[in-house]
């Protein structure tokens, strides 16, 4: 079993958020905001990648809990960003299709790529 799965089904410790029959919610254990909620489906989905069409009551149920968390966190009105990675050049790190919720600094426009991934974007421009 993976770490989100032992998290959700509570066999490792977390600080769980929010929970209810389509997702949970759990504080990310090495945090790069101020917020920063970890959201998963409580059906184990790789990644975006692996989504199929009856996963969609679980991908809403996902956005439906971010706005919810993002309020109860204080962060809804002043801003938030929702990502998610998928694959190994997306950034993901874990096989579990997870969002990260993050807040309460001001964030920027975009996340910034590596600056080998620059590099690559540049010569291929030219």
């Amino acid at each position: 079993m993976s770490l989100f799965e032992n998290i959700r089904d509570g066999k490792e410790p977390s600080t769980i958020v929010y929970k209810d029959e389509y997702v949970t919610a759990f504080e990310d254990k090495y945090p790069e905001a101020p917020v920063h909620i970890l959201i998963i489906p409580n059906k184990k989905i790789k990644s975006m990648n692996h989504v199929e069409e009856c996963d969609e009551l679980f991908l809403g149920k996902i956005l439906l809990s971010a706005s919810k968390i993002a309020k109860e966190k204080g962060i809804g009105d002043s801003g938030y960003r929702l990502i998610t990675n998928s694959g190994k050049d997306g950034g993901q790190e874990i096989e579990y299709l997870h969002f990260h919720l993050l807040g309460g600094v001001p964030i920027g426009r975009m996340v910034g790529l590596p600056k080998s991934s620059k590099k690559v974007m540049k010569d291929n421009h030219n």
